[in-house]
């Protein structure tokens, strides 16, 4: 997110965004200020990937699905512009690189000292669980040598449910919690440090949550409309 982008959004989408949801934030102090960083997520609802930059004590930048970049009407528009406004990363998910392609830009993002948003389930939860991780997540803390921040989302899924167009006043809390470091997996062979160090993540965030867990991997439905991409 530029400095311009991440100010007009806390100016104007912020102040909106805390009088629909009444956000309450717990950990923030957690986020190192400077450097590259992971902000690791649980995934609910579409809204997700404003409540974290809204309440982030800094800028932070995730992938979007390329869709949202190319919608009608005044609703298409207001999506695109706050994608615009706050540098998301378009990306077509449905492409075949789709996966490398979005491990390319993150790791960029994070070579360039910034803040970079995910959610390790690769999609939006659609009964609730939390389900298993994938393991770019660690991946990308391995290669670019960046902490993991977990954080835990708790009722957007209330203030846009699954189906629902337009967003809905509810009760949001977003917990960030201790940093996980990828160096006590760095020594270990390299499908056992990526696994490792995602379930870390993994634990980390149901402990923030209180979700059921789900010992499989959330599969993206043909007419999902999550919105952002994980990898």
């Amino acid at each position: 997110m530029s400095r311009v982008g991440y100010r007009v959004s806390h100016l104007v989408v912020a102040p909106f965004a805390r009088l629909l949801w009444r956000p309450t934030v717990t950990g923030s102090e957690h986020v190192p200020r400077t450097g590259g960083v992971i902000l690791a997520s649980n995934h609910l609802s579409f809204v997700d990937s404003v409540a974290i930059p809204i309440v982030a004590p800094r800028p932070v930048s995730f992938l979007a699905k390329s869709d949202y970049f190319t919608g009608s009407g005044p609703l298409g528009a207001v999506r695109r512009g706050f994608f615009e406004m706050i540098e998301a990363i378009p990306v077509d998910r449905h492409s075949s690189r789709a996966a490398q392609e979005s491990l390319d830009a993150a790791l960029a993002v994070l070579r360039a000292g910034r803040a970079f948003g995910i959610y390790p389930e690769g999609t939006r939860s659609r009964d609730g669980r939390l389900y298993k991780g994938r393991t770019g997540v660690a991946w990308l803390a391995l290669t670019a040598g960046v902490p993991v921040v977990p954080v835990g989302l708790v009722g957007t899924d209330a203030v846009q449910p699954v189906g629902a167009r337009f967003p809905r006043p509810a009760r949001v809390r977003v917990t960030f919690g201790p940093p996980v470091s990828p160096e006590p997996y760095a020594e270990l062979p390299a499908g056992k440090a990526r696994r490792q160090l995602t379930d870390a993540v993994m634990d980390a965030i149901a402990g923030l949550t209180g979700q059921e867990r789900a010992d499989c991997y959330n599969e993206l439905p043909p007419d999902s409309q999550g919105a952002a991409v994980g990898i």
